[in-house]
């Protein structure tokens, strides 16, 4: 009786074992032979590009502008601000467009579209600021800038102090909105991974 239990016992186990082997291989066979299908093309990609016309939206409202490239089969849309603060378009609607890149024309309609932008309560500035540009191995000059358009200009590796030179101590939270008096090292000097100081006021203030 003893002999005909082992055997049982070591019958079910093998059983057991065979069926999970079987389980594993099947659940691996079918997550290798899933396959997804090709995602569709969005609007305004290459495959689909086709000439036509973008209008002038110099002076319009951002968000109606963006509206009315859409409407005309430009949707690959981006925008700035012109002052060079390096500010976010957060509400498209409180925001004009002062410039677009390109021109109204004809263009492809995977062309990019950028729009320099300013607050509906400010003026448009003579002369588009752009986006920061990568400072490389020179030290720029930043004066005038935007504490945030510097920090974005250096490389993130750059150890970076900002100090408030009214002289109150306060702390620059929102980088935008303080502008560069002085910095450390000077413009043009080398950039080797060294340390960068600032001192900044509010853009209302003077240096």
């Amino acid at each position: 009786m003893r002999t005909c239990t082992t055997t049982l016992a070591l019958a079910a186990a093998a059983l057991l074992t065979l069926t999970a082997c079987q389980d594993t291989t099947q659940a691996g066979s079918d997550s290798t032979s899933e396959s997804k299908a090709p995602a569709p093309a969005s609007p305004g990609s290459n495959d689909d590009a086709k000439p036509a016309a973008l209008p002038n939206m110099v002076g319009k409202g951002l968000q109606s502008a963006q509206d009315q490239a859409q409407a005309a089969g430009f949707y690959v849309l981006k925008s700035h601000d012109s002052l060079g603060r390096a500010r976010n378009q957060v509400l498209d609607r409180q925001w004009k467009v002062c410039t677009q890149t390109p021109k109204a024309g004809e263009h492809l309609t995977d062309t990019t579209v950028d729009f320099g932008t300013v607050k509906l309560t400010e003026d448009c500035p003579s002369a588009d600021q752009g986006e920061p540009k990568e400072a490389g191995g020179t030290m720029p000059d930043f004066a005038g800038k935007s504490v945030k358009a510097a920090r974005q200009a250096l490389d993130s590796s750059t150890s970076l102090t900002v100090a408030d030179l009214s002289g109150e101590s306060r702390m620059v939270l929102m980088e935008s909105n303080w502008k560069v008096c002085g910095q450390d090292p000077k413009a043009g000097s080398k950039l080797d991974g060294q340390p960068v100081t600032l001192t900044a006021v509010k853009f209302e203030e003077s240096c």
